[in-house]
């Protein structure tokens, strides 16, 4: 035996001891397959959750228009059995499946999903990827509510919604035409509404208290004024056509549709007992191949294969059971002594000893993962206005020492923004030379040219990260590079996750900790990062010549021509470097040669539909990528209909 197998032989039974974990005293039938999720999630609705723990759950609990292949995460038809795409890729006609049902037998229409995606874009759901709807015709001015208004707009007014009303009702919708906004000061605003061929005042208030007041003379209380949502690109043709209407062509739409913030959630459901009780295994009503059996905070998740799911004869596990456990260790121990069947994220302790195991680990393959590492640089700051000090610091960056030496988990040296996989996209890189001595020599050229010779004379730079020793190490890392290569003072500094994204927002930094998961698997989710002004565009950077291109990118039909406007915009980025990246993520999943069906990807997303379970089996396809197919046989890849 192994020393490093001996070794965590030894802790695991130590650790389960101590716990005692009571698997075998618990009287519930046993899992067909058991994984650790991580975290406790907090919660299961498709429009509110966001995290990688949540969107494991609520993939098996709810199902999209499309899917996402389980290797190649290409759409395939979900809900919709099938759709056709206007000639000027504008309009997306959606046909959904006869047999779509929820998990109450009843059917899935397409008034389900006019429901579903107006909640999720609504601005009192507060849906955090809200945002990636608004490629949909009108979307961002509904999802932004008032403050996108103007005079002339066609609206819808909450008029009467009753004190006590949950959250999740609407009340009496007035539709109407906004004649005048009335500036109240304080923010506050007031709206008049000509309908019925009258005008009235509306004034918002979101407060119980002020509700049970009688409003100013001539007015009424309302809990919100909206652009009318029959203004917004979403049209239930009949109960199974589905019509979306988009600002510009978007070429992921088909991708993005398949994300669980966009899948139907049942509105009786969600009426009847409101947010968020209508989520409790009494009550959920879902449409995925899995129903929620129960759930025991700070335990597990137990999911039963639903039988009213469309594709349910190609669904092969019967009980899933996601535990709920932070302690990376931990897990690796159930792991280790077959408690559990795969382990999402192990870390990175324990992968440095597994990945150096002989013979090497079948069940462990660290995987390219879309995810940056990048430092963002304040180019409102001297000197990281100059270029030719941005380009000296990302050439003296040894990224190699970073991955190899400090990481040493796989995770890859990045010299672009935009990771390496993404289907017929070259990512364009930043300057690097054949050797890092070249590269060295060459920084400080750049930073003698730009008036600091050996770093004489250059000023103090803070690296600020969010705490975290991951993030600490590489900091303390990176700042001894820079000071031994540059001659430069360096100092790092961290603070709590919310401070920091306030100091990075506020501007109040020269080089910041950032790092971005892709949404989808489309250069596009890195890019439009970073146009003038942009949200996350905290560097104070902008480049018409690369609005422009991103601007052409967003219109263009053409999947090849778009794809070089992209590498144009990204190699100017790369060319002015107000970002300098680091390194790409690798996923770290560790999973039993007996789990079939589970393929490494570029999102790391696993659907739990496309598992089974081959007790025989001494190889998968998680390392083997190429011993079969996946278990479901409708998987064919997406096609426009004719």
């Amino acid at each position: 035996m192994s020393r490093s197998r001996l070794f965590f032989g030894l802790l695991a039974l130590a650790l389960i001891l101590s716990l005692g974990w009571a698997f075998s005293g618990n009287q519930m039938p046993p899992a067909d397959f058991t994984f650790v999720n991580n975290s406790e999630i907090k919660g299961v609705d498709p429009a509110k959750v966001n995290g990688s723990p949540e969107g494991n759950i609520v993939r098996a609990l709810f199902e999209g228009l499309t899917r996402w292949h389980p290797e190649t995460l290409e759409p395939i038809p979900g809900i919709a059995e099938r759709w056709e795409i206007s000639d000027d890729g504008l309009v997306y006609t959606f046909h959904l499946r006869e047999d779509a049902k929820w998990s109450d037998g009843s059917l899935v229409t397409a008034g389900d999903m006019v429901y579903s995606l107006r909640r999720f874009l609504g601005p009192r759901t507060i849906a955090e990827y809200a945002y990636l709807g608004w490629c949909i015709k009108n979307a961002r001015r509904y999802s932004l509510a008032s403050s996108s208004l103007k005079v002339g707009d066609l609206v819808e007014v909450e008029a009467n919604l009753p004190v006590d009303a949950i959250n999740t009702l609407r009340g009496e919708l007035v539709h109407g035409k906004l004649v005048e906004i009335e500036e109240l000061g304080n923010d506050e605003k007031a709206f008049v509404v000509e309908h019925d061929g009258k005008q009235t005042r509306y004034l918002a208030a979101d407060d119980a208290d002020a509700i049970k007041q009688e409003p100013p003379a001539d007015s009424r209380w309302c809990r919100q004024v909206l652009l009318d949502f029959r203004e917004v690109g979403i049209e239930e043709i009949d109960s199974r056509t589905l019509r979306i209407t988009l600002e510009s062509p978007t070429a992921y739409f088909l991708k993005l549709v398949g994300y669980y913030p966009f899948a139907p959630v049942q509105q009786r459901c969600v009426e009847k007992y409101g947010s968020p009780g209508w989520t409790k295994q009494e009550n959920i009503v879902s449409n995925g191949a899995f129903t929620l059996g129960f759930r025991r905070i700070r335990d597990r998740i137990r999911l039963i294969k639903s039988d009213t799911y469309w594709n349910r004869e190609n669904v092969r596990l019967n009980i899933v059971d996601a535990l709920a456990i932070e302690a990376r260790t931990t897990a690796v121990n159930l792991y280790m002594t077959d408690e559990v069947d795969w382990i999402i994220s192990v870390p990175t302790p324990s992968l440095k000893v597994m990945l150096k195991a002989d013979p090497p680990r079948n069940d462990l393959k660290p995987a390219p993962f879309l995810g940056v590492y990048y430092y963002m640089l304040n180019t409102t700051r001297k000197p990281l206005d100059d270029l030719r000090v941005r380009r000296a610091l990302s050439l003296a960056l040894d990224r190699e020492e970073i991955t190899s030496i400090l990481l040493a988990a796989g995770e890859v040296p990045a010299l672009s923004l935009v990771p390496p996989g993404i289907t017929g996209y070259q990512a364009q890189e930043t300057e690097v030379h054949d050797t890092q001595a070249k590269n060295v020599a060459r920084a400080q050229e750049l930073l003698a040219e730009a008036g600091f010779p050996k770093g004489q004379g250059f000023p103090r730079l803070d690296i600020l990260y969010n705490t975290d020793e991951a993030h600490q190490s590489i900091a303390e890392l990176i700042r001894k590079q820079w000071q031994r290569e540059l001659g430069i003072s360096i100092k790092t500094r961290s603070e709590e996750w919310a401070a920091c994204q306030s100091s990075q927002q506020q501007m109040r930094y020269n080089v910041a900790r950032r790092a971005w998961i892709g949404d989808y698997t489309d250069p596009n989710t890195f890019l439009d990062m970073f146009v003038t002004g942009g949200d996350q565009n905290n560097t104070g950077w902008g480049n018409p010549d690369y609005d422009r291109l991103i601007r052409e990118a967003a219109l263009e039909t053409d999947p090849q021509k778009r794809m070089r406007l992209f590498e144009e915009a990204e190699r100017l980025l790369m060319e002015e470097l107000p970002i300098v990246p680091i390194y790409f993520y690798v996923s770290k999943n560790m999973v039993k040669p007996y789990v079939r069906g589970f393929y490494n990807n570029l999102q790391d997303v696993h659907p739990l539909s496309n598992i089974w379970i081959d007790r025989e089996s001494k190889s998968n396809e998680f390392t083997n990528p190429g011993i079969g197919k996946p278990a479901n046989n409708k998987l064919e890849l997406a096609k426009e209909q004719p």
